[in-house]
C-alpha cells in the first residue's frame, strides 16, 4: 500500500469496526405486535407519580441503577444514552451531564477534598485549566501543570502525599500531544490517585479503561452529536465505588442535560462510525498536502510522524479524529495567517469542532502555558475537516495559502 492508503485505513479502522455497535446499542425496544418506533422518543418532564410512597422510596433507594424519581436526576431518554457512552468507551456506568466542560470538572469536585492536589498536563483545554486556578483554588486545592510529554520518572518527581487526582488530555488541546496513559495511570495508582482523562478526541477509538483510566470524560456535543446543535457531555467510570461518589456528586450539583439534547445526540451517535470514517480519511488528505506546502513547517496531526507523542497513537489507538494543527513558516506573521484564514470559503471560523462542517481556529496568541515548552516555531491554527470533498477543502486552502505569502510579502 502506498503511505496515503496505510494511513487512510490505519485512521479509519476503528471507526469501520464500530459501525454496527453504534447502530444497534442501546435499542432494546420491547417486542410490540402494533410495531415499535426505531429511535426512542425523547422523555420530558419534571415530576415522575407513583402509586404508593413505597414505590416512590424504592426508586430513590436505586439511584445508581439510573432509577427516576424526579426529572433532575434523569430521564429514560438520558439513561438510554448513559448507557451507549458506557458500552462505547467500555465502562461500567456513564453519568450524562450538562456540557463537556461540566464533564470535566464534575469529577474534579466529586475526587478532589479540601487541602489536595491535582496534577494537570499543561496541554490541557483552556476553560479546565481556568477552573482549576480558580474554582478549585478557592477551595483549597493545589493544581502544578505537568508537561504532556513528561516521563514516568518526571511525573513522580511532581507527585505529593496529598497528590489525590492526575488529569490527562490526549491529545492535547491546540498542541495534539499524545500522552503516554498507561505510564501517566500506573504513577497514580502506584500514590493511591485516580487518573481522570479528557477522551473528548479519542472518544470510540481510544479505549481508557483498558489502559488503567479511573474516570472518562467526554464532549459528546462534538462527534457523538456530530451536528453542532447540542451542549452536553458524558463521565464514564470503571468502578462501582468510584460510581457511587460521581452519581452522587451528580445528584448534589444538579447536573443532568436536556432531555432534547440527550435524544440528539443519542440520534448522532448512529451515524458517527460513517461519518468519521469518511471526516478522518479526508483529514489526512489535507494533512499530507499541507505536509508538502512549503508554507509549512510541522502538521500537528498525531497519526503523522511530525506529532509529538506519534508513537504513542501509534501503539494505542484504533484510529484517528478528523481534528489537528499546523503550524506556519517563522517567516509568516500572526496577523499573514488571520488573513489567510478570513480568505477561506468552506472553512468556518468557530471555536468549537465535531460536526459535518469544516472549521478553522488560530490557536497561537491567546494559548497559555506555564511549563518549558517547545515554541511552535511560527503562527499555528487548528483544523476541523469536515463532509466536504476533500479536494475542494485542498482548493479552498490552496486559495488561502496564496493570500497568506501575498499578506507577508506586501503586509494587510
Amino acid at each position: 500500500m502506498t503511505e496515503r492508503e496505510t494511513l487512510h485505513h490505519a485512521v479509519s479502522r476503528g471507526w469501520r469496526e464500530m459501525g454496527t455497535l453504534l447502530v444497534h446499542l442501546a435499542r432494546d425496544l420491547p417486542a410490540d405486535a402494533r410495531g415499535t418506533l426505531v429511535n426512542q422518543p425523547p422523555t420530558r418532564g419534571s415530576t415522575v407519580l407513583f402509586p404508593t410512597v413505597a414505590d416512590m422510596n424504592r426508586n430513590g433507594a436505586r439511584r445508581y441503577d439510573h432509577e427516576v424519581i424526579y426529572g433532575a436526576m434523569g430521564t429514560p431518554i438520558q439513561h438510554e444514552l448513559e448507557a451507549a457512552i458506557a458500552a462505547i468507551e467500555g465502562a461500567r456506568h456513564a453519568q450524562i451531564v450538562s456540557s463537556g466542560l461540566a464533564a470535566c470538572t464534575t469529577p474534579l469536585l466529586a475526587f478532589l477534598g479540601k487541602n489536595g492536589h491535582c496534577l494537570i498536563p499543561d496541554s490541557v483545554y483552556g476553560p479546565t485549566r481556568r477552573f482549576a486556578n480558580t474554582v478549585l483554588r478557592r477551595f483549597g486545592v493545589d493544581t502544578t501543570f505537568y508537561p504532556p510529554l513528561t516521563d514516568a520518572a518526571g511525573l513522580r518527581a511532581m507527585m505529593r502525599p496529598n497528590t489525590q487526582v492526575v488529569f490527562a488530555e490526549s491529545p492535547g488541546s491546540h498542541t495534539f500531544e499524545v500522552q503516554d496513559v498507561r505510564m501517566i495511570a500506573d504513577v497514580a495508582h502506584e500514590h493511591g490517585a485516580r487518573l481522570i482523562l479528557d477522551n473528548t478526541w479519542g472518544v470510540g477509538i481510544f479505549h481508557p479503561f483498558e489502559h488503567g483510566v479511573d474516570i472518562a470524560v467526554q464532549a459528546l456535543t462534538k462527534y457523538p452529536s456530530g451536528h453542532s446543535d447540542s451542549i452536553i457531555g458524558a463521565i464514564s467510570v470503571a468502578d462501582e465505588q468510584d460510581w457511587h461518589v460521581l452519581r452522587d456528586t451528580c445528584i448534589q450539583l444538579g447536573q443532568v442535560a436536556g432531555p432534547d439534547d440527550c435524544w440528539l445526540t443519542l440520534r448522532g451517535l448512529r451515524t458517527m462510525g460513517a461519518r468519521l470514517e469518511r471526516q478522518s480519511r479526508s483529514a489526512i488528505d489535507v494533512a499530507l498536502w499541507l505536509a508538502g506546502r512549503p508554507e509549512v513547517a510541522r502538521v500537528l496531526h498525531p497519526a503523522l510522524p511530525s506529532c509529538p507523542g506519534h508513537d504513542v497513537w501509534r501503539r494505542d489507538f484504533s484510529g484517528a479524529s478528523a481534528l489537528f494543527g499546523v503550524v506556519f513558516q517563522p517567516d509568516y506573521s500572526q496577523e499573514a495567517m488571520i488573513a489567510m484564514i478570513d480568505s477561506l470559503t468552506l472553512f468556518g471560523i468557530g471555536a468549537s469542532w465535531g460536526g459535518y462542517e469544516s472549521l478553522v481556529l488560530p490557536t497561537t496568541g491567546g494559548i497559555l502555558r506555564t511549563c518549558a515548552a517547545e515554541a511552535p516555531g511560527g503562527p499555528a491554527c487548528r483544523l476541523h475537516i469536515g463532509l466536504e470533498n476533500a479536494d475542494d477543502l485542498i482548493a479552498d486552502l490552496s486559495a488561502g495559502l496564496e493570500m497568506l505569502t501575498g499578506a507577508a510579502t506586501y503586509g494587510d
